[in-house]
Protein backbone atom coordinates (compact mmCIF):
# COMPACT_ATOMS: atom_id res chain seq x y z
CA UNK A 1 0.00 0.00 0.00
CA UNK A 2 1.17 3.54 -0.73
CA UNK A 3 2.41 5.79 2.06
CA UNK A 4 -0.87 7.29 3.27
CA UNK A 5 0.88 10.44 4.48
CA UNK A 6 2.20 11.32 1.02
CA UNK A 7 0.22 13.99 -0.86
CA UNK A 8 1.46 14.91 -4.31
CA UNK A 9 0.70 18.12 -6.21
CA UNK A 10 1.26 18.14 -9.97
CA UNK A 11 1.08 21.07 -12.38
CA UNK A 12 -1.00 20.14 -15.44
CA UNK A 13 -1.08 23.66 -16.87
CA UNK A 14 0.38 24.50 -20.26
CA UNK A 15 2.69 27.54 -20.50
CA UNK A 16 -0.27 29.52 -21.82
CA UNK A 17 -2.50 28.43 -18.95
CA UNK A 18 -0.03 29.70 -16.33
CA UNK A 19 -1.35 33.21 -16.93
CA UNK A 20 -5.01 32.20 -17.24
CA UNK A 21 -7.36 33.93 -14.85
CA UNK A 22 -9.79 32.09 -12.60
CA UNK A 23 -12.19 33.00 -9.81
CA UNK A 24 -10.99 31.89 -6.35
CA UNK A 25 -13.41 30.00 -4.13
CA UNK A 26 -14.28 33.02 -1.99
CA UNK A 27 -13.91 35.59 -4.73
CA UNK A 28 -10.62 37.08 -3.48
CA UNK A 29 -7.33 35.23 -2.82
CA UNK A 30 -6.83 36.87 0.59
CA UNK A 31 -10.07 35.28 1.85
CA UNK A 32 -8.80 31.71 1.38
CA UNK A 33 -7.80 31.25 5.07
CA UNK A 34 -11.45 31.78 6.01
CA UNK A 35 -12.82 29.33 3.44
CA UNK A 36 -12.92 26.17 5.52
CA UNK A 37 -13.97 28.02 8.66
CA UNK A 38 -16.96 29.47 6.90
CA UNK A 39 -17.74 26.16 5.19
CA UNK A 40 -17.91 24.45 8.59
CA UNK A 41 -20.06 27.24 9.99
CA UNK A 42 -22.37 27.03 6.97
CA UNK A 43 -22.81 23.26 7.22
CA UNK A 44 -21.46 22.49 3.76
CA UNK A 45 -20.12 19.07 4.79
CA UNK A 46 -23.63 17.66 4.46
CA UNK A 47 -23.67 18.49 0.75
CA UNK A 48 -20.28 16.90 0.23
CA UNK A 49 -21.21 13.76 2.14
CA UNK A 50 -24.42 13.42 0.16
CA UNK A 51 -22.60 13.83 -3.17
CA UNK A 52 -20.07 11.18 -2.12
CA UNK A 53 -22.88 8.81 -1.15
CA UNK A 54 -24.69 9.35 -4.45
CA UNK A 55 -21.47 8.67 -6.37
CA UNK A 56 -21.50 5.16 -4.81
CA UNK A 57 -17.77 4.56 -5.25
CA UNK A 58 -16.39 1.04 -4.96
CA UNK A 59 -12.98 0.03 -3.53
CA UNK A 60 -10.13 0.73 -5.92
CA UNK A 61 -12.12 2.95 -8.26
CA UNK A 62 -10.49 6.04 -9.75
CA UNK A 63 -12.18 9.34 -8.91
CA UNK A 64 -11.51 12.87 -10.18
CA UNK A 65 -12.84 15.80 -8.12
CA UNK A 66 -13.17 18.75 -10.52
CA UNK A 67 -12.82 22.15 -8.86
CA UNK A 68 -11.70 20.51 -5.64
CA UNK A 69 -10.62 23.72 -3.86
CA UNK A 70 -9.36 22.75 -0.40
CA UNK A 71 -10.44 19.12 -1.01
CA UNK A 72 -13.59 18.98 1.08
CA UNK A 73 -15.43 16.78 -1.44
CA UNK A 74 -12.32 14.67 -2.04
CA UNK A 75 -12.07 14.01 1.69
CA UNK A 76 -15.78 13.18 1.84
CA UNK A 77 -15.22 10.61 -0.91
CA UNK A 78 -12.37 9.08 1.07
CA UNK A 79 -14.51 8.97 4.22
CA UNK A 80 -17.16 7.10 2.30
CA UNK A 81 -14.69 4.83 0.49
CA UNK A 82 -11.17 4.82 1.99
CA UNK A 83 -9.86 2.55 -0.78
CA UNK A 84 -10.80 4.88 -3.63
CA UNK A 85 -8.02 6.44 -5.69
CA UNK A 86 -8.87 10.14 -5.61
CA UNK A 87 -7.38 13.06 -7.53
CA UNK A 88 -8.42 16.66 -6.95
CA UNK A 89 -8.17 19.22 -9.76
CA UNK A 90 -8.19 23.00 -9.24
CA UNK A 91 -6.46 26.04 -10.76
CA UNK A 92 -5.81 27.63 -7.34
CA UNK A 93 -2.33 26.67 -6.08
CA UNK A 94 -2.94 28.11 -2.62
CA UNK A 95 -6.14 26.08 -2.21
CA UNK A 96 -4.28 22.96 -3.31
CA UNK A 97 -1.57 23.54 -0.71
CA UNK A 98 -4.27 23.77 1.94
CA UNK A 99 -5.81 20.57 0.57
CA UNK A 100 -2.45 18.81 0.78
CA UNK A 101 -1.98 19.79 4.42
CA UNK A 102 -5.49 18.58 5.31
CA UNK A 103 -4.98 15.24 3.57
CA UNK A 104 -1.58 14.76 5.24
CA UNK A 105 -3.04 15.46 8.69
CA UNK A 106 -5.73 12.86 8.03
CA UNK A 107 -3.17 10.42 6.62
CA UNK A 108 -5.23 9.75 3.49
CA UNK A 109 -3.81 9.19 -0.01
CA UNK A 110 -4.74 12.09 -2.27
CA UNK A 111 -3.24 13.31 -5.53
CA UNK A 112 -3.69 16.99 -6.35
CA UNK A 113 -3.39 18.61 -9.77
CA UNK A 114 -3.25 22.28 -10.69
CA UNK A 115 -5.29 22.71 -13.84
CA UNK A 116 -8.64 23.60 -15.34
CA UNK A 117 -12.00 21.88 -15.75
CA UNK A 118 -11.90 22.11 -19.54
CA UNK A 119 -8.74 19.96 -19.82
CA UNK A 120 -8.85 16.99 -17.49
CA UNK A 121 -5.50 15.43 -16.51
CA UNK A 122 -6.29 11.87 -17.52
CA UNK A 123 -6.46 9.56 -20.51
CA UNK A 124 -9.49 8.42 -22.48
CA UNK A 125 -11.75 6.05 -20.57
CA UNK A 126 -9.47 6.06 -17.53
CA UNK A 127 -11.86 7.20 -14.78
CA UNK A 128 -14.59 5.36 -12.91
CA UNK A 129 -16.14 8.46 -11.35
CA UNK A 130 -16.05 12.23 -11.77
CA UNK A 131 -17.41 14.39 -8.96
CA UNK A 132 -17.72 18.14 -8.53
CA UNK A 133 -19.13 20.34 -5.78
CA UNK A 134 -20.23 23.97 -6.15
CA UNK A 135 -17.53 24.71 -8.70
CA UNK A 136 -18.99 24.61 -12.22
CA UNK A 137 -20.90 27.86 -11.80
CA UNK A 138 -17.44 29.49 -11.62
CA UNK A 139 -16.52 28.18 -15.09
CA UNK A 140 -17.20 30.33 -18.20
CA UNK A 141 -19.63 29.05 -20.83
CA UNK A 142 -17.01 27.69 -23.21
CA UNK A 143 -15.20 26.00 -20.34
CA UNK A 144 -18.41 24.37 -19.16
CA UNK A 145 -19.07 22.92 -22.62
CA UNK A 146 -15.48 21.68 -22.79
CA UNK A 147 -15.83 20.13 -19.33
CA UNK A 148 -18.84 18.14 -20.50
CA UNK A 149 -16.89 16.81 -23.48
CA UNK A 150 -13.87 16.06 -21.30
CA UNK A 151 -15.98 14.18 -18.75
CA UNK A 152 -17.46 12.05 -21.53
CA UNK A 153 -13.99 11.37 -22.92
CA UNK A 154 -12.35 10.53 -19.61
CA UNK A 155 -14.99 8.20 -18.14
CA UNK A 156 -14.98 4.52 -18.91
CA UNK A 157 -18.22 2.93 -20.18
CA UNK A 158 -20.47 2.65 -17.15
CA UNK A 159 -18.58 5.39 -15.30
CA UNK A 160 -20.58 8.20 -13.72
CA UNK A 161 -20.36 11.92 -13.16
CA UNK A 162 -21.97 13.40 -10.02
CA UNK A 163 -22.33 17.18 -9.69
CA UNK A 164 -23.75 19.25 -6.84
CA UNK A 165 -24.16 22.95 -7.54
CA UNK A 166 -26.65 25.79 -7.51
CA UNK A 167 -29.43 24.89 -9.93
CA UNK A 168 -32.72 23.13 -10.46
CA UNK A 169 -34.55 20.66 -12.65
CA UNK A 170 -36.22 21.54 -15.94
CA UNK A 171 -39.52 22.64 -14.39
CA UNK A 172 -40.83 25.82 -15.93
CA UNK A 173 -40.50 27.65 -12.63
CA UNK A 174 -37.06 26.22 -11.92
CA UNK A 175 -38.41 23.97 -9.18
CA UNK A 176 -37.61 20.32 -8.66
CA UNK A 177 -40.31 17.67 -8.59
CA UNK A 178 -40.38 14.54 -6.46
CA UNK A 179 -37.01 15.08 -4.80
CA UNK A 180 -35.92 15.44 -1.22
CA UNK A 181 -35.17 18.78 0.36
CA UNK A 182 -33.29 19.70 3.47
CA UNK A 183 -30.74 16.92 4.06
CA UNK A 184 -30.32 17.63 7.74
CA UNK A 185 -30.93 21.36 7.58
CA UNK A 186 -28.12 22.15 5.15
CA UNK A 187 -27.07 25.77 5.25
CA UNK A 188 -24.43 27.62 3.29
CA UNK A 189 -22.49 26.20 0.38
CA UNK A 190 -19.07 25.16 -0.84
CA UNK A 191 -17.24 27.57 -3.16
CA UNK A 192 -18.40 30.62 -1.28
CA UNK A 193 -18.14 34.05 -2.75
CA UNK A 194 -17.53 35.23 -6.29
CA UNK A 195 -20.10 34.11 -8.85
CA UNK A 196 -23.14 32.87 -7.00
CA UNK A 197 -21.56 32.92 -3.55
CA UNK A 198 -22.07 35.09 -0.52
CA UNK A 199 -19.99 38.06 -1.53
CA UNK A 200 -21.99 40.60 -3.48
CA UNK A 201 -25.12 38.46 -3.75
CA UNK A 202 -28.38 38.16 -1.89
CA UNK A 203 -29.87 35.00 -0.55
CA UNK A 204 -32.28 32.50 -1.97
CA UNK A 205 -33.64 31.57 -5.38
CA UNK A 206 -33.93 35.15 -6.62
CA UNK A 207 -30.21 35.84 -6.21
CA UNK A 208 -29.33 32.63 -8.05
CA UNK A 209 -31.76 33.44 -10.87
CA UNK A 210 -30.51 37.00 -11.33
CA UNK A 211 -26.81 36.12 -11.29
CA UNK A 212 -25.62 35.34 -14.80
CA UNK A 213 -23.30 32.55 -13.65
CA UNK A 214 -25.59 30.59 -11.33
CA UNK A 215 -28.67 31.24 -13.49
CA UNK A 216 -27.17 28.98 -16.18
CA UNK A 217 -27.78 26.03 -13.88
CA UNK A 218 -31.49 26.71 -13.38
CA UNK A 219 -34.23 24.88 -15.30
CA UNK A 220 -32.03 21.89 -16.02
CA UNK A 221 -28.89 23.73 -17.12
CA UNK A 222 -26.48 21.11 -15.76
CA UNK A 223 -28.60 18.27 -17.10
CA UNK A 224 -28.53 19.84 -20.57
CA UNK A 225 -24.78 20.38 -20.29
CA UNK A 226 -24.18 16.66 -19.75
CA UNK A 227 -26.80 15.55 -22.27
CA UNK A 228 -25.23 17.75 -24.95
CA UNK A 229 -21.86 16.14 -24.18
CA UNK A 230 -23.25 12.70 -25.05
CA UNK A 231 -24.56 11.32 -21.75
CA UNK A 232 -27.88 9.60 -22.46
CA UNK A 233 -29.27 9.51 -18.91
CA UNK A 234 -28.32 12.90 -17.46
CA UNK A 235 -30.83 13.75 -14.72
CA UNK A 236 -31.40 15.56 -11.46
CA UNK A 237 -31.41 12.91 -8.74
CA UNK A 238 -32.01 15.12 -5.69
CA UNK A 239 -32.74 18.73 -4.85
CA UNK A 240 -32.21 20.92 -1.79
CA UNK A 241 -33.97 24.22 -1.14
CA UNK A 242 -31.11 26.07 0.46
CA UNK A 243 -31.15 29.46 2.14
CA UNK A 244 -28.66 30.73 -0.45
CA UNK A 245 -30.58 29.25 -3.36
CA UNK A 246 -31.66 25.94 -4.89
CA UNK A 247 -29.08 23.15 -4.91
CA UNK A 248 -29.26 20.39 -7.50
CA UNK A 249 -27.58 16.97 -7.50
CA UNK A 250 -27.10 15.85 -11.10
CA UNK A 251 -25.80 12.50 -12.34
CA UNK A 252 -25.09 10.86 -15.67
CA UNK A 253 -23.59 7.56 -16.82
CA UNK A 254 -21.24 7.00 -19.73
CA UNK A 255 -23.00 4.65 -22.16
Amino acid sequence: MNDRTAVQIHDHRTPEERHREFLPGMGQPWLLPFYDVFSRFAGVRTLHDRAAALADIAPGETVLDVGCGTANLSLAVLRAQPDARVTGLDPDAAALRTAARKAARRRVPLTLVQGFADRLPTGDGSLDRIVSSLALHHVPDDGRVAFGREAFRALRPGGTVTIVDFGSSDGADGSAHGHESGHGGVRGHGRLGGHGGLRGHGRGRSSVATNAHTARNLEGGLVRLLADAGFADAREVEHVEHRYGPITFVQATHP
